[in-house]
This record gives C-alpha cells, structure tokens and sequence, in this order.
C-alpha cells in the first residue's frame, strides 16, 4: 500500500530579506557601464556556476537587464532570458534550472511575488502576466503568440504573429509539462493538472486536467 507524507510549505512560506546594499550598487554599476549585449556576455561567464558568487553575479545582471527586480529573487543554474529589458520580477521569486524566458522588445513580462519556477519551464513572454503565489511545474510551458497562417501560399513560418496576452492569476498551480496556449487566462487558485493542454481559460478554483483540458473538479476553503 502506498502512503504518503504531509510537510510543511517551504518555498511559499520563505521570509524574504531586503538584498544587501553591495548587491543593488553592483547591478546599477553594470548597468551603467555595460550595454545589453555586453551584460548578457557576463551573464554567460557565470551561467552555469554553482558557487554563491555566480549565484548573486546571475541574480546582480539580471537586476541590470530588467524593468524592476524584486528582492530575494533566486536564479538558478542554466536559467536563460530574451529581452529581460521587458521583465518586472517581484520578491522571494525561483527560477528553477534551465528555464528560459523569452520576451520580446516591444513586449511585457510581469511575475508576482513569490512565484515558484520549476526547471527547464519554458515561457513565450511576449504579453505575459504571472500574479503572486504561483506554482509553476518542472517543464510546463506557455505560448503566447502562434502565425495566422495566412496567406495559404506562403511557408507558416513567413506569416505574420498574432500575440495573444496570458494571464494567470494569483495561488494557481500549473503543473508539471502542462501547456497554456496564447490568450488564456489561468483563475485565481485553480489547478492545472500535468500534462494537460489548456486551449480555453480556467475559472478560479477548478481543477483541469487532460488533452484538451477539462474540469474534473473544484477546490473548496476545506480542500
């Protein structure tokens, strides 16, 4: 018989630290000296290191490359970005290794408080909003832009974007290599189960899972 054990919340309930003076001089210095091309060469430089030092060096040009970033973030290994000029991380925010977020010069990236981002999630973040207090699975996946496809008698990949803003909102849970396509919006403290392909949007506090995803159930205050 299978059992299973209950623990305490570790990443959700972490107390966030202001990051210390030395660390925010750093970013405003690389970002005064360096330009984007130049600050994402240092980034290459510390990448892959596993010492506290690339750590708070993946974390300092991040801080110089972004819109805003908030204290506490953690940056792990592998972790890859486009366009990160475009990005507003808030506080105490994982990114797990080897995830990649790809923005877009002329596009939005906002991430709440407390987002968890497991490894090798890929997110297409040209339009896309991650509220506070989400749960994002290793692997899982956004897209926010698809082609039209159109005209018909040129390659799909000739033809023109069509970006669609995605929304998921606060306490929802995305789980592991699940899918959210262009245009949807996740509801507040809803569920989407693994693997699950989600092509239209998610009410607040239901469950969906499966390709397509459908509802399978609600959560209730008791659940």
């Amino acid at each position: 018989m299978t059992t299973s054990r209950i623990v305490p919340a570790v990443h959700g309930q972490r107390e966030v630290a202001p990051d210390p003076d030395f660390e925010i001089g750093l970013a405003q210095h690389l970002r005064s000296q360096n330009d984007p091309p130049a600050l994402a060469a240092i980034y290459s430089r510390f990448v892959d290191g596993e010492t506290d030092l690339d750590a708070l060096m993946r974390r300092a040009v991040l801080r110089a490359l972004a819109k805003s970033l908030g204290n506490g973030v953690q940056v792990s290994r592998g972790v890859m970005f486009k366009h990160a000029e475009t990005f507003a991380i808030g506080r105490g925010v994982f990114i797990g290794e080897q995830a990649f977020i790809q923005g877009r010069f002329d596009g939005r990236c906002e991430v709440g408080d407390h987002v968890w981002i497991g490894p090798q999630a890929y997110f297409d973040a040209r339009d896309l909003i991650i509220e506070e207090y989400v749960g994002w699975g290793p692997g899982a996946k956004v897209l926010g832009s698809s082609h039209t496809g159109r005209p018909a008698d040129v390659p799909i990949i000739q033809t023109e974007l069509d970006i669609k803003p995605v929304v998921i909102e606060a306490w929802a849970d995305v789980g592991m290599n699940a899918s959210i396509l262009p245009g949807i919006r996740v509801g507040k403290g809803a569920v989407v189960g693994a693997g699950a392909v989600v092509t239209h949007d998610v009410e607040p506090f239901s469950i969906v899972a499966g390709v397509p995803a459908r509802v399978i159930g609600r959560r209730d205050h008791s659940t």
